[in-house]
């Protein structure tokens, strides 16, 4: 089996960590998995089940990853991990890129998808001002 590829976009904070803790837990308001409500995302990756969950199929979303690592910490475990500066500017010259710069660099692969049980993210700008979060990655399965 080879795993799935997702994007999705949260709002903006510049706290990078903190913004992926915040789609997080939108994303767990919007569906639980069948998991409970009222866990936080730190709670659900203690669950052996919920790992089990995650490292067979995933959530296709920002719940497939229990942390954010640093943007040069190496590629393996189930982590996301924002663009270094040299990544953002192979697709985006200016350092400031838009929804629309993502998504094409994405869909004509100038921007690759990480592997398998990987994410990456990157701050998305409307007009010169940061406004989202764009979020991607690889589901385990």
């Amino acid at each position: 089996m080879g795993g799935n590829c997702w994007t999705d976009t949260g709002p903006y904070q510049e706290d990078l960590a903190a913004a992926f803790r915040r789609a997080q837990a939108e994303e767990l308001a919007a569906d639980d998995h069948g998991f409970g409500a009222g866990r936080t995302a730190e709670e659900l990756w203690c669950d052996p089940d919920w790992q089990e969950y995650i490292l067979t199929g995933g959530t296709g979303s920002v719940l497939d990853f229990p942390l954010m690592i640093d943007a040069t910490d190496p590629d393996d475990g189930p982590f996301l991990r924002p663009l270094t500066e040299a990544e953002i500017r192979a697709f985006a010259p200016g350092g400031r890129p838009t929804f629309a710069e993502w998504d094409a660099a994405l869909d004509d692969e100038r921007l690759d998808f990480p592997d398998r049980a990987q994410g990456r993210c990157t701050v998305l700008y409307t007009d010169g001002e940061p406004t989202a979060i764009g979020y991607w990655g690889c589901t385990a399965d």
